[in-house]
């Protein structure tokens, strides 16, 4: 005789084997308690084609266009609705397979969840071509700013009288200006136009603008950086071994090059920064040797005792000092008794 706890288990057994097989279909998700395959009365090794086939002949049979009635209206309505959601689900074939899944794998809800939700946020473009195009749109802007700072530059440069003036010289120098002939047959605002065209010509082949307002390259743009990576990692190791051999292995002595780049890392300036340091003040770093470390803190701490003594010195420290000590804006007064 089977005793109680067996009738007990076999329950239990036939229990979870009911519950596993209703969740098989999940509220919400796909057809919901429904089964694809059977709302479109197909079976599950259904082609392609002849699911397309089934959806036609009962989206046509059950569209509200077909039916008269209120009451078959709205279940019409409900039905195909219901098809139409089937058939999009059994046509994409990565639904498909998500859904087949679910039904080969009823309780693994949240691996189910997972790729339900998956499929519904991921965008469908390809993530590739956004990429593509968001990096085309970088580099355009970034081509176009660099251009409005180099123009921006070159204008302040034309207005300055320091610069316009040895513009000027430079002009009259090479015959580009003061020319008799041509006086004569044109007016003062085409001269004064063709004047300030040479001004600028002189200014943009002459003047050495460096930083963030040099003139842009291609090479500058996000794009070409990127196609051009490689090579400068390849670049970058083969001057990193160079380095090591050269001065950690061999002890050779630094070049100009070298010492120039441990000044600017010594100073903690990118190269751009660095490019627009005066010519002078670079030949007092090299003068100083600033590339030795040591010398370098010494005269860093130098420049910031005299920065200190500047201040100092100067009448308005000295008139805020004055102010402080004598209480500052907390400061209380008495009138007379």
């Amino acid at each position: 005789m089977v005793s109680t706890v067996q009738k007990q288990l076999i329950c239990l057994f036939i229990w979870a084997s009911l519950m596993f097989s209703a969740h098989a279909f999940i509220e919400g998700l796909y057809c919901g308690t429904e089964n694809c395959y059977e709302v479109l009365n197909v079976a599950r090794d259904a082609t392609k084609g002849e699911i397309t086939k089934a959806y036609r002949k009962l989206a046509k049979k059950w569209h509200p266009d077909m039916h008269r009635k209120q009451d078959d209206k709205d279940s019409a309505s409900e039905m195909f609705l219901k098809i139409a959601n089937a058939y999009e689900i059994l046509r994409d074939e990565e639904q498909r397979n998500d859904y087949d899944y679910m039904l080969d794998n009823p309780d693994e809800y949240y691996s189910i969840y997972y790729r339900y939700y998956k499929r519904r946020v991921t965008p469908k473009v390809d993530v590739r071509l956004v990429i593509a195009v968001s990096i085309t749109v970088i580099s355009i802007v970034q081509y176009f700013s660099h251009w409005n700072n180099y123009t921006t530059a070159i204008n302040y440069l034309c207005k300055d009288q320091k610069y316009r003036i040895r513009a000027m010289d430079i002009a009259r120098s090479e015959g580009l200006l003061n020319n008799k002939k041509k006086s004569k047959t044109k007016t003062k605002e085409e001269l004064k136009e063709e004047e300030e065209a040479t001004v600028r010509k002189i200014i943009e082949e002459k003047m050495d603008i460096r930083g963030g307002y040099q003139k842009p390259k291609v090479t500058d743009v996000l794009w070409i950086q990127l196609v051009l990576l490689p090579y400068h990692i390849a670049m970058y190791i083969v001057w990193w071994v160079r380095w090591v051999w050269k001065f950690n292995v061999q002890h050779e002595e630094y070049g100009k090059e070298e010492q120039l780049y441990l000044i600017r890392k010594n100073l903690g300036i990118s190269q751009s920064q660095f490019d627009m340091i005066e010519e002078h003040e670079i030949d007092d770093y090299l003068h100083k040797k600033l590339w030795i470390k040591d010398l370098f803190k010494d005269w860093k701490a130098k420049k910031e005792e005299e920065t200190k003594s500047k201040l100092a010195e100067s009448a308005r420290y000295k008139m805020y000092r004055r102010y402080v000590k004598k209480g500052g804006a907390g400061q209380m007064s008495f009138g007379p008794e």
